[in-house]
């Protein structure tokens, strides 16, 4: 599992589909309290429910019998696949030990205060022990898998030079790319139920807040770090404030303040502290804009590292998912595998829950 872009967000929301419960319960099963059945080992349709209202917490969107039907089906597919990866794993000795769990717990955790955290596990749905299972099953099947399958890839300097050659359009730049990340601290109280100790509630706190991010950033802290203490744009602060690439044209759209201050940066500075108007053209937000990376229109050439490096991941990860999709297909045919669920849809032509 790949930690992109936000912790949260790159492991509590894909938990909710990768991984397996099932050693947990112990009580016996009746009727139809068993989904699925790996080798003997039982997977809870109890599990399989607690995953899907993890799934749909917080939508809006109420879902159709069929779509409900069909998330399930795919919960309980990748809920096998990990049952199946766990006993592979159980079998080469690469379960995920509880310093490594605790590890990428406090890792996880580090972004929020404790009543932040709280508050995300519960919205979710989840507890801190069912949240320390999940990352010790998650921890266990990139283990695995890395033994596996990515150990096993290898690309080559002369892979890297036939795909540029192929399809060295691609790194033809029409216009400039910036790579930016952003500290944003904002106006407004944070809506009810949702409130941190960090959050600014006006508009002379975020001044505040944000003038302190500027000091410490002064003073030689780093962008990242401050971000993570100091950002209030959930979906950014997690990884450094990272906004990822953004074209010129892009650019040109957004603020005219902002537009004219990153375009006078050179890449590894930052911005001064740029208030950002609402449409009433009252204050709503103060920012600090930090250009990570530049490249210019033009054709890049593979002598340039980015490029070789673009290429690498790229391969790597085509490869990588080919190679999984046929090492489950291996496991999965090599497992028992039971699916009384998905043969109750078939029995009931796949509305009935």
């Amino acid at each position: 599992m790949q930690l992109n872009p936000g912790l949260w967000q790159a492991f509590i929301v894909p938990l909710a589909l990768s991984v397996g419960l099932s050693t947990a319960c112990n009580r016996k099963p009746s009727g139809n309290d068993i989904a699925a059945a790996v080798d003997g080992q039982k997977i809870y349709r109890a599990d399989l429910e607690k995953y899907f209202d993890r799934q749909i917490a917080g939508s809006n969107q109420p879902l159709s019998d069929e779509q409900a039907t069909s998330m399930r089906l795919s919960i309980l597919r990748e809920l096998i696949e990990n049952e199946i990866l766990m006993h592979r794993a159980e079998k080469l000795g690469l379960l995920a030990t509880d310093e490594e769990v605790d590890r990428k717990l406090t890792e996880i955790k580090s972004p929020y205060t404790a009543e932040v955290f709280a508050q995300r596990l519960q919205e979710r749905k989840t507890s801190v022990e069912d949240f320390k299972r999940d990352i010790r099953r998650a921890l266990t099947a990139d283990k695995v898998l890395h033994k596996e399958v990515t150990s096993k890839i290898n690309v080559t300097q002369e892979d890297i030079v036939a795909y540029y050659n192929q399809h060295r359009s691609e790194f033809n730049l029409i216009e400039s790319r910036y790579h930016l990340a952003h500290i944003i601290v904002t106006t407004s109280p944070a809506p009810q139920g949702q409130e941190s100790g960090n959050k600014a509630h006006n508009e002379a706190e975020a001044r505040k807040k944000i003038q302190a991010a500027l000091s410490a950033l002064e003073t030689g802290d780093d962008f990242a770090s401050l971000a993570m203490t100091f950002s209030e744009d959930t979906s950014t602060a997690a990884n450094g404030g990272d906004i990822g690439i953004v074209p010129e044209s892009a650019l040109k759209q957004t603020d005219p303040l902002t537009r004219e201050s990153v375009l006078k940066l050179k890449p590894g500075h930052y911005t001064p502290i740029i208030p950002l108007a609402n449409p009433n053209k009252q204050i709503a937000a103060f920012q600090i804009v930090k250009l990570i990376a530049l490249e210019p229109a033009g054709q890049r050439q593979i002598s340039d590292p980015r490029v070789e490096q673009e290429i690498r991941s790229q391969l790597q990860d085509h490869r990588e998912q080919l190679l999984k999709a046929a090492y489950y297909e291996v496991m999965r045919d090599q497992a028992k595998v039971e699916n009384y669920y998905a043969q109750q849809v078939l029995e009931t032509t796949g509305v009935t829950h």
